[in-house]
């Protein structure tokens, strides 16, 4: 394990990153250099821990409103009209479920409760 010196907020840490992940790791302080600063900036907060604090807060509100629109888009895409390789009538190829984790998971959810025959009931 790689480890770098960073700076975050004035201050340096001694972090330790996988081989490789130097790039992620260093646009992850990028970005909480940049949220904790504004906080700071903003002059309402002043001690380092209610900073970081409300700086986690905003990182994880942004994903996780990033991660509900693209889900919002994926449930919103048309399925393709007519492509080869179906799986069991579902409109989406083989391929497609394989590129995508979560569709293989949903069919074979989907699947599992159609049971054998394909019917519901």
């Amino acid at each position: 394990m790689k480890q770098l010196d960073v700076q975050i907020m004035g201050q340096s840490y001694l972090l330790g990153c996988p081989e490789g992940g130097e790039a992620r790791l260093l646009d992850a302080v990028e970005k909480v250099d940049a949220a904790m600063c504004k906080i700071r900036d903003a002059g309402k907060i002043k001690a380092r821990d209610r900073i970081a604090v409300l700086a986690a807060l905003n990182l994880a509100f942004e994903l996780s409103e990033l991660e509900a629109n693209a889900l919002k888009a994926a449930h919103s895409t048309p399925a393709p009209a007519a492509a080869p390789a179906r799986s069991h009538g579902t409109g989406v190829s083989a391929a497609e479920a394989a590129a995508q984790p979560q569709l293989a998971a949903l069919l074979q959810r989907l699947d599992n409760a159609l049971g054998v025959d394909g019917r519901l009931l």
